[in-house]
């Protein structure tokens, strides 16, 4: 009902878009040629509007005529005027509800009929009040930014039709005062022109740029040594990224290639530039999510800027086919290994929502599982695609499709002609799969038989690996058809003490934790299983748990620091620092098993008494600025480790105004201390409720030159609440000479 009700919901509040987009009806189908867009930031910081005059060239690429054109942009704008060619237009104002938290804007223009493959011209120009900064859209003095999810400029098709958001060749204008603009494309001052298929976005700010390889990195101003080396790394994998993709996918297309350290909207990517978080420059070596993140915008570059990716499923092309691609260069660049631990980590994500997940080329970013579904399982499909027909006659397939310059699940389906049941299957139906593995038995004449089951809807060919007693490892290939049983036969006379099916983990299925026999887990999750035995500090369950799963997975990070975290709290501090110190070691760990490990080394150091280097771990752990508990179990390690330091006097005046200012009542004061955009809610709660405020400086961490982490002890009173205390942790952004408070990063006053 569910999934029904969804339908349902789409269809209606997309109707107009789907019935304008959709090419195969007799109506009018517009799809963006180019965008021209000039986007004004404003002077004076008070002021929240960015000015825009958006340009569109839209052909009519359906088979009816036209003579009225959607548009969507977001609910905060003005539309001050529309214009056809050289005509004013006539508009009308529309909602369309992105479920029950978020609308969009309708623009809805009279256009001159436009017969099929006739073009036209339309301009809007428009403001957009930003009310409050965040990852998407954000106007201030320290850096704004503008990404595609703001829609912040209007176009025909919104990104969540179930067809995908429009992409085109754009030109970008962006006046700004005194602040840095990148985007996409070629630059000429604050213009960019994209050639390529792209989506307009911008972020601007004051940082120090590298460039290392051809590739352009803009890090945090001020930058030390130690992040321009890891601006390096970066530039390296790109190019490595671009070299094997190259090789799959023909020639590298001619776009700069950027990686921007942002403070919000890390992740996003598009024409060949790529936002990292600002942390993933002060840590001590790359992590597993910026590497991917990497590798995977590398990719897309091909993958939907070359060639446009339209039609239902776009999702499990660009995102999944992307994802695929990237793991597989991971494989071929850093290891088997490397690549096996990011299959598991896609796999546990995808066995969250397996149950309660949609066909992927029906699946739109309303469903909460949209991600996880087309990135994760999309990555696995594409996966056996091309171990089905083998990996030279896949990706010459995929080549030719991007050579077209119209690369969409459907015409990939027509392409793999002899794989239409797996296409079917993987794309079209939700997952039903669940293989299962029985106990050995033997059966004489020095054999060993493992019965199998496949409950799923089609035919499966898998690898079944068995151990033996003597730690051999035995492999064999079985055909298993749909709904139906098999058999593993293992020729060995060593008693056989564990089976696994699929053993190299090609298929999704709704239940990985019966692929083994004995049965380990009744979890997919095997981290999850780990974490509940250690949350009610059972440390001996959780120490035998991470063995289980390091036993066959032994480079899984973050498997590994839950050991050690078991082993620490069980006293065991000699084997919890080998396991630390492994975790440092791994060649990609995650930010988080970063922090941990380093965080779990300093609390080892602090029981030997060597504050120096227990201080340095705990510095490490919160450089890392991976995960609260982390982050806050590190500061509280570091003041028992460290001796006080001095304090910049003018953060500690900040402080002592912000004080005063923050009992005073006067919310227009206490505005003016915090950046523009930033905090609301937080402010909001103190104005006019503080009866004491008072702050007591610890620590400050520098991000970069214009940005700092303030730690603080905090006593405060609010009204009609008992006195409170404890630790918070601010972000302080420096405008001018004058410092403002930008962001709450920890807040534990209770």
């Amino acid at each position: 009902m569910k999934k029904i009700f969804y339908s349902l919901l789409i269809c209606f509040s997309l109707f107009g878009s789907n019935f304008a987009q959709d090419e195969t009806r007799t109506a009018a189908a517009w799809r963006v040629l180019r965008y021209d867009i000039t986007a004004t930031l404003p002077q004076n910081p008070a002021d929240r509007n960015l000015t825009a005059r958006a340009v569109l060239n839209l052909r009519n690429v359906g088979n009816g005529a036209g003579s009225r054109l959607t548009l969507r942009i977001s609910d905060k704008a003005e539309v001050i005027s529309a214009r056809v060619g050289e005509s004013a237009a006539t508009f009308t104002k529309g909602e369309e509800k992105l479920g029950s938290t978020r609308n969009l804007q309708r623009i809805i223009l009279n256009v001159p009929t436009t017969q099929p493959n006739g073009t036209i011209a339309v301009s809007v120009e428009y403001k957009l009040k930003v009310e409050e900064n965040s990852g998407v859209n954000a106007i201030s003095p320290g850096g704004s930014q503008f990404l595609p999810l703001g829609f912040w400029y209007p176009t025909p098709t919104s990104q969540f039709s179930a067809r995908g958001a429009d992409f085109a060749p754009f030109r970008l204008n962006v006046i700004s005062p005194n602040e840095t603009v990148i985007s996409s494309g070629a630059q000429n001052g604050t213009v960019f022109e994209q050639k390529l298929n792209g989506q307009p976005f911008f972020i601007t700010g004051s940082r120090d740029k590298v460039e290392a390889g051809g590739v352009s990195v803009f890090l945090p101003k001020g930058a030390s040594v130690e992040e321009r080396k890891r601006a390096e790394e970066l530039a390296a994998v790109v190019n490595a990224a671009k070299s094997f993709t190259a090789g799959m996918l023909g020639n590298a297309p001619d776009a700069p290639i950027r990686i921007v350290s942002a403070y919000r909207g890390a992740g996003f990517a598009d024409g060949g530039t790529i936002l990292v978080s600002d942390a993933a420059f002060r840590r001590q070596k790359l992590d597993s999510q910026t590497v991917m993140t990497i590798a995977e915008s590398i990719v897309k570059i091909w993958l939907g800027n070359v060639a446009a990716i339209r039609g239902e499923g776009s999702g499990a092309v660009r995102e999944g086919l992307a994802r695929f691609i990237a793991t597989e260069f991971l494989e071929k660049q850093f290891g088997k290994d490397v690549a096996e631990i990011e299959r598991q980590r896609q796999r546990t994500v995808y066995a969250a929502i397996a149950k309660r997940d949609a066909p992927l080329n029906i699946v739109t970013p309303f469903d909460d599982y949209y991600l996880p579904a087309v990135a994760n399982k999309g990555a696995m499909i594409w996966r056996i695609l091309s171990k089905a027909v083998g990996q030279e006659e896949f990706y010459k397939i995929i080549k030719m499709q991007i050579q077209s310059g119209n690369l969409s699940l459907a015409n990939l389906r027509a392409s793999f002609v002899s794989q239409q049941a797996l296409f079917d299957y993987g794309f079209n139906q939700v997952t039903d799969l669940n293989l299962l593995v029985g106990l050995p038995q033997p059966s004489g004449g020095g054999a060993t038989k493992v019965a199998l089951r496949n409950l799923g809807s089609i035919d499966v060919s898998v690898s079944v690996s068995a151990i033996t007693e003597r730690s051999e490892k035995l492999t064999t290939q079985v055909e298993i058809p749909a709904k139906s049983f098999g058999e593993a036969v293992f020729k060995t006379t060593s008693r056989i003490v564990r089976t696994e099916i699929d053993s190299e983990k090609f298929y999704p299925q709704i239940d990985y934790s019966d692929d083994v026999a004995p049965r380990e887990f009744s979890e997919s999750d095997a981290i999850l299983v780990i974490k509940r035995a250690f949350d009610k500090q059972d440390f001996a369950t959780a120490e035998k748990n991470a063995r289980i799963v390091l036993r066959t997975a032994p480079h899984f990070d973050e498997a590994r620091v839950w050991l050690g975290r078991a082993l620490l709290a069980q006293g065991k501090t000699s084997e919890a620092e080998k396991e630390f110190r492994a975790v440092l070691d791994e060649k990609f760990p995650t930010a988080r098993s970063l922090a941990w490990a380093n965080a779990g080394l300093g609390d080892l150091s602090l029981r030997a008494n060597q504050n120096s280097q227990a201080a340095k771990f705990y510095e490490e752990a919160i450089k890392a600025n991976a995960e609260y508990g982390a982050t806050l179990g590190a500061r509280v390690g570091r003041n028992k480790a460290a001796s006080s330091e001095a304090i910049d006097e003018s953060i500690k005046s900040f402080f002592l105004q912000f004080d005063r200012v923050a009992v005073s009542g006067r919310k227009n004061d206490l505005d003016a201390m915090i950046s523009a955009g930033e905090i609301t809610k937080f402010s909001g709660g103190i104005a006019g409720q503080a009866q004491q405020w008072q702050s007591n400086v610890v620590k400050v961490d520098k991000i970069d030159a214009d940005n700092v982490l303030a730690e603080v002890n905090l006593s405060i009173k609010l009204l009609n609440k008992d006195p409170e205390s404890g630790t918070a942790v601010f972000r302080l952004s420096k405008h001018g000479e004058v410092w403002k408070l930008s962001g709450v990063e920890i807040f534990e006053v209770r």
